[in-house]
């Protein structure tokens, strides 16, 4: 059966399964994603671990062996073998990231490591990252099992990169170290199927209390509401990492009514103290996302009809970063700082700027 993106997207599932590898190079106590080390490599034929394995290589000093892209075959419901090796030299490698994109339906944060492990629970950032043992960490060597979805046909493609510092799911070039490198999983005739839309249904922002305390943010990373505290909570890391998740706020003033603004513009249409807001020291304001509305011409019976990606294709970029004056049954059409490009249909509006008042919506949006 086919799968499709149009319920609320969860995060995959992620199974590793340390097996036995290259020596790491790495001058620290080692790291719970390193190949173990056990002298028994095959000194005959260093490269016939690599072949028998989908295997991605990156070399900082010597880039003329890498393998930027590797591919493999699997069946739904099971498991492909994978490597990863990314060694630095000047570079100091922080952070990896990894996606998974499941039939073309665009890249999601592969990070929900399902390993009864204490360590791996601890080298995971808060915005889902892995964390590499930060200055010492100049190589990276490990193995593990890909999860093979449960399509008919299709592709499912990994890809992956390291950071040197805090980077972003949506975007691999930010303080990118080393990488992307991809494998692709072919599953039946690895024909995708049209690319649908991702579908949020039923969310609801509150307007924004001075204590911040209110879900007032939203998004489209993992279709999920935010306090405003949320981006500023003891755990500066954990405060940083969520700021740049939200793409755009809600709030409710007398001029300009139930109104939308981005996250990187908010300050400016929302020029209130609410506690929270003001990012952490060393936060700077690139970290925040941007996001442009207008009004859609589209009716909310033609934003229920739509399915498929390609019918967002039409919708242009506007230079407005913020929406007033929402009402019950508006269609506000936006493009998001990463490019895509989407719908959202007003559901419900209880006005005012009191803690329990919100605005209600769905949102159809490019994968």
């Amino acid at each position: 059966m086919k799968k499709t993106l149009l319920s609320r997207v969860a995060l995959s599932t992620m199974v590793f399964a340390m097996v036995l590898g290259t020596q790491s190079c790495s001058k620290d106590d080692g790291n719970v994603f390193d190949t173990p080390d056990t002298g028994q490599e095959n000194e005959d034929d260093p490269e016939e671990e690599v072949d028998d394995v989908a295997t991605l290589v990156f070399n900082e000093g010597d880039p003329s062996n890498d393998i930027f892209v590797a591919d493999a075959s699997g069946e739904a419901g099971g498991v492909v073998p994978g490597r990863v090796i990314f060694t630095s030299t000047a570079t100091t490698q922080r952070r990896m990231y990894i996606t998974q994109n499941i039939g073309g339906g665009g890249d999601m944060p592969f990070n929900n490591f399902n390993l009864d492990s204490d360590d791996l629970k601890k080298a995971l950032k808060a915005d889902g990252s892995i964390d590499l043992d930060g200055a010492t960490k100049k190589e990276i060597d490990f193995t593990f099992n890909l999860p093979v979805p449960d399509i008919d046909n299709g592709e499912i493609v990994y890809s992956f990169w390291t950071t040197t510092g805090k980077g972003d799911f949506r975007d691999p070039t930010k303080r990118q170290a080393l990488g992307v490198g991809t494998i692709t999983v072919t599953v039946g005739n690895g024909n995708n199927p049209d690319a649908e839309v991702r579908h949020f249904t039923d969310i609801k922002l509150f307007a924004p209390a001075e204590d911040g305390r209110t879900e007032s943010f939203f998004s489209f990373l993992d279709g999920s509401v935010y306090k405003i505290v949320d981006g500023n909570v003891d755990d500066e890391e954990k405060g940083a990492a969520f700021r740049a998740f939200w793409d755009f706020g809600y709030f409710y003033t007398n001029d300009d009514k139930a109104s939308f603004a981005s996250t990187a513009y908010y300050k400016t249409a929302f020029p209130f103290d609410v506690e929270g807001f003001e990012a952490e020291e060393g936060v700077e304001d690139e970290e925040l996302n941007e996001m442009y509305f207008n009004l859609s011409a589209k009716t909310s019976t033609e934003f229920d009809a739509i399915v498929l990606a390609e019918d967002l294709e039409t919708i242009e970029k506007s230079t407005f970063p913020e929406f007033n004056s929402m009402n019950a049954g508006d269609v506000i059409e936006f493009v998001d700082n990463y490019g895509k490009k989407g719908l959202i249909k007003i559901t419900a509006v209880e006005p005012g700027y009191d803690n329990n008042d919100y605005i209600m919506f769905d949102v159809k949006i490019q994968p």
